[in-house]
């Protein structure tokens, strides 16, 4: 029998890696409403990048379509900073990507100065989980701040809105109650939105199993 249901690849947010989705992921693997569940690492997202490499999002964007090439129907998710990524592999990979989840997207033009976002990061970051501290520190340490800084200054001037106007398929925005970095009017000019009733802009790690509930419910959609 062909398994009829989609996959799901997630992009970790800026500067986090794979274990970032692993709470969500082991709520997302219960509820067996994919086929396949992978996490695509990304210079910036995850791991280092080389001098002279390209870390907007559009030249990312052509790394998640090179794993999507030979890949079937597929639900593609981005966390933070890594939506924008998302977004333009969904317009690139339009006959791939059924699906797109948006958790916590950034580059709300009313943020786009670095002060402006430093602001609403520290609002944000007094209703995140002190114990995610560690592995925060473990994950922005393997892909280094140098190219953290690097690939969120070619973010930050990547206008999301701009490209889900070319995207074909279902968009889904999913936030934290206290994301300020992703505030509920922003989100919901971008596409329906699901407010979870707890967490900040590190929803994946924290609050796992509630970021998975939309997923899950969702791909009857898709």
């Amino acid at each position: 029998m062909v398994d009829e249901r989609p996959a799901l690849l997630l992009l970790p947010g800026l500067g986090l890696g794979p274990e970032a989705w692993e709470p969500t992921l082991t709520s997302l693997r219960a509820a067996a409403a994919f086929s396949e569940l992978s996490v695509l690492p990304l210079p910036g997202y995850g791991v280092p990048g080389d001098v002279g490499d390209d870390l907007s999002p559009s030249a990312l964007a052509r790394v998640v379509g090179a794993r999507l090439a030979d890949a079937g129907p597929t639900v593609l998710a981005g966390h933070s900073a890594s939506c924008q990524v998302a977004a333009r592999a969904a317009v690139e990979q339009a006959g791939t990507v059924v699906g797109l989840v948006l958790v916590g997207p950034t580059t709300d033009p009313r943020a786009g100065g670095w002060p402006r976002l430093a602001q609403r990061w520290l609002a944000t970051a007094r209703h995140e989980r002190p114990e995610q501290v560690p592995t925060l520190v473990r994950q922005y340490r393997r892909t280094t701040l140098r190219t953290m800084a690097r690939a969120m200054d070619a973010a930050r001037r990547d206008d999301i809105q701009q490209t889900l106007a070319d995207v074909s398929c279902p968009v889904v925005v999913v936030r934290g109650v206290h994301d300020k970095i992703c505030p509920a009017d922003w989100a919901s000019r971008l596409a329906p939105t699901v407010t979870l009733p707890a967490g900040g802009h590190m929803v994946p790690l924290t609050h796992g199993d509630l970021v998975a509930r939309p997923f899950a419910r969702l791909t009857t959609a898709f």
